[in-house]
């Protein structure tokens, strides 16, 4: 019996993907084959539906979704640098 999954749960598992970087990592993190990803994640950047039941996204909510993604990858941008005078401040001491 096949397992379904639901788009938040996909959702996560990309994050977390990105986030651990390989996808092998995150895979065996939640116990799913590294293809379920790496599927689910040339599905959301082709701005296609995660489940075949869902319905497209509209451009409203692809706009969104893009946002989304430059915001996080600004707050990570942003963390990194704050370890960074973190670190090289301490060394000045």
């Amino acid at each position: 019996m096949r397992r379904k999954y639901d788009d938040p749960y996909k959702m996560m598992a990309i994050e977390l993907s990105e986030i651990k970087g390989p996808v092998k990592v995150a895979a065996e993190e939640l116990g799913i084959t590294p293809g379920l990803i790496t599927q689910w994640r040339i599905r959301m950047k082709k701005g296609v539906a995660l489940n075949k039941s869902t319905a497209t996204l509209t451009e409203e909510q692809m706009e969104n979704k893009r946002l989304r993604k430059e915001l996080k990858e600004a707050l990570l941008e942003r963390d990194i640098l704050k370890k960074a005078v973190t670190i090289f401040s301490k060394r000045g001491e």
